[in-house]
């Protein structure tokens, strides 16, 4: 039953996917597991973007299907970590020069729904917006998001920045989306990179 949700994420076949998804809340699925499944199909849907199978409207329809997703999924979710998340903030930002908010929309949808009070700075956020984000509310993660590959410059600037200020001891850092990876979070000096919402919010759970 995953594998057919994941299946019709990654091809943007909605009708399938909500009638999937209400399938499995029947049947007595989570709905962490349930997004679990859907932030897959989005990789994959990645993938396929990435060997030419699938392009921007593509990848735009997804996000559209994901939010509704999310909107059905979002006040049926909790958490084993909601008293310990509770207490916890997260700064989360699109970086310089990317204006895209589907995932990064997403993630602070399962972290809220997760109990962290989640500050939301937007897109197209700069080094300085992220430094006085950090300064005015104190968080104990910051997640910033990127989507084009053109902005791995922003993501690498904000981190000097971010050293620059003598905060970069004071909070976890996380990075998402389709341009980052391992190796980028390795590179900059980035905490941990998440490859889903989910996953991010499993890290952040422990690490914070």
């Amino acid at each position: 039953m995953s594998e057919n949700l994941k299946d019709a994420m990654a091809n943007c076949d909605e009708p399938f996917v909500m009638e999937k998804i209400q399938e499995m809340l029947d049947s007595g699925i989570s709905a962490e597991v349930i997004v679990d499944v859907c932030n897959a199909g989005m990789i994959a849907l990645g993938e396929r973007f990435d060997h030419g199978d699938a392009f921007i409207p593509d990848l735009m329809l997804g996000g559209m299907i994901m939010k509704k997703v999310m909107l059905k999924l979002q006040p049926l979710m909790t958490s084993e970590n909601d008293n310990a998340a509770s207490r916890k903030t997260i700064i989360i930002g699109t970086v310089q020069h990317d204006i895209h908010d589907i995932g990064k929309d997403i993630t602070a949808m399962v972290f809220r729904s997760s109990g962290f009070n989640v500050i939301d700075l937007g897109v197209d956020v700069s080094p300085e917006q992220f430094i006085e984000g950090i300064r005015i509310h104190r968080p104990h993660v910051l997640g910033m998001s990127l989507l084009l590959t053109t902005c791995y410059k922003s993501v690498m600037d904000t981190m000097e920045a971010i050293r620059n200020a003598n905060l970069r001891n004071s909070v976890k850092i996380c990075v998402g989306g389709a341009a980052a990876s391992e190796l980028m979070a390795k590179s900059a000096g980035i905490d941990f990179y998440a490859k889903t919402a989910i996953e991010g919010l499993t890290w952040a759970a422990v690490n914070s």
